[in-house]
Parts: C-alpha cells; sequence; structure tokens
C-alpha cells in the first residue's frame, strides 16, 4: 500500500520512537513527584517546553502540552473568553473549521454566545473584507484556522491578526495543518492562542501543544487542576512530549527542503494527469497562499468514495477530506464552505504528501487515477 494520506497523520519518526522509549522506560517520574526520579522528568518537561517556545517565537510560560490539536483548541478557545478584553458575546470563525472548533462553537451557542461563521471564496479564503464587515461591537472572539485540511489553503492571519488587534478582539488559530510546513513566528505575536498536534508531523499520537499568550489573565477551565500551571488535568505525558519535541526539531529543520520537494511532487502529479485535464477540477489557492502539501480535487462525475475505494484496492491509500469526518455521508466542510453544490461536492478527494513519497510513487498514482477515469467513460 503506497500512502498519500499525511493530511491525516503521519508514521512516527524513528527517532522520535527511541526518545518515547528511553524516556518512558529511564525517565518515568511524576512531573509533580518531589524526588530526584520526578524532578529529572520535570527538567526534560521544562525543556521540550522551553524549545516548542524557542521554535514558536513565543515565551516560555504560554506553552502548554495537551492531548493534541483537538483539545488544544477546546481549551484555548476557552481560556481566551475567560480573558475577554471587552463585555460581548459574538464569536467569528469560519464554515471550513476543524470539528473540534466547530464543536466547542456549537456548545458555546447554547451558553448564549453568537456565532457567525463566514464561507469561503472560490480559492478556498476567508473574504477578509467579509470578515471585517461581519465584526461588532460586541465581537470578542475570532477563531481562524491557519491552513485547510482540506485542500492547503492559507489564510490571511496577518490581516486578521492586525484587524483583531485594532479591535481588541482576541484571536485564536488552528495551526495543526501548518507546523512543520511553515515558519509560525511569523504569525505567533498576532494571535492569542493557537493548536499544534504532534501526528501530523512524525510524533506520537496523542500529544499536542496549545499556546496561550502569557500576558492574558485566563481561568482554568477545569477548577483545582494542578498540571500545566491549571491549564488541562492529567498526568503529564513527558515520553510523549519528548518524542514530539524531537520530531519538530527535525520537520523544522527540513522544512524549506521539504517545502521545495512538496512543490515537485504535486506539479509531477499533476502534469501526470494532464492528459484528463478536462475531467480534472482542482481546488486550490494562489501560490503565497497554498500549502503543496495537500492537493484538494474531484475527477468529474465520479463519486469520492467510490474512487477512494477504488484506489485503496489497487494499493494507494488516500481519503476523502478530513479523517475526522469519516463515516459522513455529507460533503466535506470545505466544499461546503465553497458554495460547492453537494452533489459535486461529494465528488471530492484528497491526496497529501510526505516524507516518504517518492517520485516514482506519484508516478504510479496518476496512472492510477488516469486508469479509473478512463474506465469510467
Amino acid at each position: 500500500m503506497i500512502y498519500f494520506d499525511y493530511a491525516a497523520t503521519t508514521p512516527l519518526d524513528s527517532e522520535a520512537a527511541k526518545i518515547y522509549v528511553q524516556a518512558a522506560t529511564e525517565y518515568y517520574g511524576n512531573t509533580g513527584s518531589l524526588h530526584d526520579i520526578g524532578s529529572t522528568a520535570k527538567d526534560i518537561l521544562e525543556n521540550c517546553r522551553q524549545e516548542f517556545a524557542q521554535l514558536l517565537g513565543v515565551a516560555k510560560d504560554g506553552v502548554f502540552f495537551t492531548s493534541g490539536g483537538s483539545e488544544s483548541n477546546f481549551l484555548g478557545i476557552h481560556a481566551l473568553l475567560s480573558a475577554k478584553k471587552k463585555k460581548g458575546s459574538h464569536i467569528i470563525s469560519s464554515m471550513a473549521e476543524h470539528s473540534s472548533i466547530r464543536s466547542t462553537l456549537d456548545a458555546l451557542s447554547l451558553q448564549g454566545y453568537e456565532i457567525t461563521l463566514l464561507p469561503f471564496t472560490e480559492k478556498g479564503q476567508i473574504d477578509f473584507e467579509r470578515l471585517k464587515q461581519s465584526t461588532r461591537e460586541d465581537t470578542v472572539l475570532i477563531a481562524i484556522q491557519h491552513g485547510n485540511s482540506e485542500i492547503g489553503s492559507l489564510q490571511p492571519i496577518e490581516e486578521i491578526g492586525n484587524w483583531c488587534q485594532q479591535q481588541q478582539i482576541l484571536f485564536h488559530s488552528d495551526c495543526v495543518h501548518t507546523f512543520g510546513k511553515l515558519n509560525l513566528r511569523k504569525i505567533t505575536n498576532l494571535v492569542d492562542s493557537l493548536s499544534i498536534s504532534s501526528h501530523k508531523f512524525y510524533g506520537p499520537k496523542g500529544i499536542g501543544v496549545a499556546y496561550i499568550n502569557p500576558r492574558l489573565a485566563w481561568k482554568a477551565h477545569f477548577p483545582g487542576t494542578t498540571h500545566e500551571k491549571g491549564f488541562r488535568p492529567g498526568t503529564v505525558n513527558v515520553p510523549a512530549i519528548a518524542a514530539m519535541t524531537v520530531a519538530a526539531q527535525k520537520v523544522m529543520e527540513e522544512r524549506e527542503s521539504q517545502f521545495a520537494d512538496m512543490k515537485k511532487l504535486r506539479q509531477l502529479l499533476l502534469s501526470s494527469m494532464a492528459e484528463a485535464e478536462d475531467r480534472i477540477t482542482v481546488y486550490q489557492n494562489d501560490e503565497e497562499f497554498q500549502l503543496p502539501h495537500t492537493l484538494g480535487m474531484r475527477l468529474n462525475g465520479l463519486e469520492g468514495q467510490w474512487v477512494m475505494l477504488e484506489c485503496n484496492r489497487l494499493g494507494f491509500a488516500i481519503s476523502t477530506g478530513s479523517a475526522c469526518s469519516t463515516g459522513l455521508t455529507s460533503p466535506s466542510k470545505t466544499m461546503t464552505a465553497m458554495n460547492i453544490p453537494v452533489k459535486i461536492g461529494k465528488e471530492f478527494i484528497r491526496i497529501s504528501f510526505g516524507h516518504n513519497t517518492t517520485e516514482q510513487d506519484v508516478k504510479e498514482l496518476g496512472k492510477t487515477l488516469l486508469s479509473i477515469i478512463h474506465d469510467k467513460q
């Protein structure tokens, strides 16, 4: 099976795996324990915290370790709402946010918050002018993803961040799909919170990072919590944090070369399917706002789930969108946000590239997709 679903999850890096085992077997102390074994584990934890602060270009006391992107989104949003800069109960987000954002906002709407969900343009991007027009005096929070996980489009984070600062609005950004692919230091001074998930950049599953602006006087969502300075309950998973840190260091060192490689692989796949370009629709943004790692497209007239199953039968793992939406019969949130008709939206497939993807793999996938198209003519 040749893997083209790196946007869903990535294989664990071998060095990160070794560090996980070493930390779990040799440095197994509870960071809350006062003996030397616990203190050693605490030192490892704080060294990892410092490393992520360095990678993100933020203060160490704003970095918290969580169980992953979903929890980081949930706790990040609640932390910001506990530290609002002004009175109000209006929140702006997008129609294409991750399910962890949408479910959090749905719950908040039951508590009296009013939620405005903005659509995407045909390029998969928020219309910044529409966002400004949607802002009200009582808007207290804006939550917009940095990169879309289904088509790889990037949002105008710098413009949104500057606008939020001007309007005294707190800003949360889901950066799960962009950490390790882009230099987040360019935006961390413009957001009040962000989320990261280890398994998207070759670290272990079940661990992630939340950044909360340390200048905010946020309150713990779960009263009585002592771990992570009250940010979340539960014994800190030091082995996973150490492994995630190693994976993060490696992916950031290789970021620029990997970005260039992904651009080549993306173009190679599209070129290999050029003879059927009239039967293919690619959903993408302008190059400066597009991650090459993720290719969202459809084979016109063919249902995406059927194409995915055919690819699976022929030895290729692709997807029909976010893995968190697997099993749903509705089209992807991104297709809906882009106002793509339901029938057409269900034709969507996602192909994503990673460290282990070779040019030969891409050529073989191109041939396979062409054969699927021709077989259905």
